[in-house]
C-alpha cells in the first residue's frame, strides 16, 4: 500500500511519513480583541492595533520572505528525511474578501482539520479569522481522501454568537493543536481560547464507541493550544509545562520522563517541536538548552530557526498536520 492511499495517525512520534505543511498567509482583523491576544508577545499584540485592515505581506514585506523562507527550510529538512510534503494552495481574492474586518489566516495546518486512527476530521475554529481555514486546505484533502482507506467528516460549523459575546458564542469549537493522539487515548486541550466543552464532548461521542478514550485538559487561559504546554517526544519521554495543566499532568502521563519548561518557555512555543520519528525531533534553535536535554534521551535533535513563525503564537507542530504517522 503506498502513501497516497493511506491516511493514518498511530501516535504523536510514530515515524512521520506525509504531512501537509502551512502557507504564509495572514491579513490583520479590522478589529482586534485584546482578551484573545493574551498568548502572544506584546509586539505582535500592538502589530495587530496598527496594522488594521492589512495583509501581513504589505505591512512587513520583509518579515514576510523571512517566514516564507523559514517554511521552507523546514520543507527541506522534513524532506531530508523522507517525509513526503503537501502543500496547500493560497488564498483567493473572494476568500481573503468573504469577511473582510474579520481578517483572514492561511497559517497554521495543525488547526483546522486533524488526523485520529484513520479519521480524517475538519475542527471548528474559534478565532474569527481563522473560521474559514479550512478553505485552501479542502482542494489538497479531498484528492487525498477520495481512494484512501479512511473516513472523512467535519465538526458542526460553530453557531454565530453576538459581537459583545467575549466567548465568541457555544461553538462547538474543537482545534487539531489541542487534540494530542496516543494510540487509542486522545488529549483534548480546553484554555477558554480555542477548543471547548463543546467541541470535546462532541469528539468524545464521534470517538468513544470506536474504542478511544477521550480525555479533557484544562489549560492555563494564556496558553492557546494543548500543544503549547506538552510535546510527546516517544514513549515515556515529553517536554512538559507543569503550570500550564490546572488538574496537574494527565494521569496517563505521570510516570513518563519529564523535561520541563516555564510558563513564558511554553508561550514562546518551547514544547511546540515536531517529532518525526521516536530517534528525531525538530525544536527552534531558540530551545537549544531544551533539545540538549532531549539528545540525552537517544534522540537526535534538528534546529530550525522559526521566530517568524513564533510570533504568530505556533511553531513546527502547528505548521504541520501529518496525514501518515504509523
Amino acid at each position: 500500500m503506498t502513501f497516497k492511499n493511506r491516511i493514518f495517525v498511530q501516535n504523536e512520534f510514530a515515524p512521520l511519513k506525509r504531512v501537509v505543511l502551512a502557507a504564509s498567509e495572514f491579513g490583520y482583523p479590522m478589529q482586534t480583541r485584546q482578551e484573545d491576544l493574551r498568548f502572544l508577545d506584546q509586539n505582535a499584540c500592538e502589530n495587530s492595533e496598527i496594522n488594521k485592515g492589512k495583509d501581513f505581506k504589505q505591512a512587513h514585506p520583509d518579515l514576510q520572505l523571512k517566514w516564507e523562507m523559514e517554511r521552507e527550510n523546514f520543507k527541506k529538512l522534513l524532506q531530508k528525511h523522507g517525509v513526503e510534503v503537501l502543500q496547500p494552495r493560497n488564498l483567493t481574492k473572494a476568500e481573503k474578501q468573504f469577511n473582510p474586518k474579520d481578517g483572514y489566516a492561511n497559517f497554521f495546518t495543525r488547526d483546522p482539520f486533524f488526523v485520529i486512527g484513520d479519521y480524517l476530521i475538519e475542527g471548528s475554529m474559534r478565532f474569527l479569522h481563522r473560521r474559514h481555514e479550512i478553505s485552501p486546505l479542502r482542494d489538497l484533502l479531498w484528492p487525498c481522501v477520495e481512494t484512501a482507506t479512511c473516513k472523512y467528516i467535519s465538526a458542526p460549523s460553530a453557531q454565530i454568537s453576538d459581537p459583545s459575546d467575549p466567548t465568541l458564542g457555544k461553538g462547538p469549537f474543537i482545534e487539531g493543536g489541542d487534540i494530542l493522539v496516543l494510540d487509542n487515548h486522545i488529549l483534548v486541550g480546553n484554555s477558554g481560547l480555542a477548543s471547548n466543552d463543546f467541541g470535546f464532548k462532541w469528539l468524545s461521542k464521534l470517538l468513544t464507541p470506536l474504542g478511544y478514550t477521550v480525555e479533557q485538559v484544562r489549560l492555563h487561559p494564556d496558553i492557546l493550544h494543548l500543544d503549547c504546554a506538552l510535546s510527546l517526544v516517544k514513549q515515556n519521554l515529553m517536554v512538559i509545562c507543569k503550570e500550564a495543566f490546572l488538574d496537574g499532568i494527565p494521569e496517563i502521563l505521570k510516570n513518563w520522563n519529564a523535561i520541563y519548561t516555564t510558563l513564558d518557555q511554553a508561550k514562546n512555543l518551547a514544547t511546540n517541536g515536531l517529532p518525526i520519528s521516536t530517534s528525531l525531533y525538530v525544536t527552534d534553535i531558540a530551545f537549544k538548552e531544551i533539545g540538549e536535554q532531549i539528545k540525552t534521551y537517544g534522540v537526535q535533535v534538528e534546529y530550525l530557526d522559526f521566530s517568524i513563525t513564533r510570533s504568530f503564537g505556533g511553531s513546527f507542530r502547528c505548521s504541520t498536520q501529518p496525514l501518515l504517522r504509523e
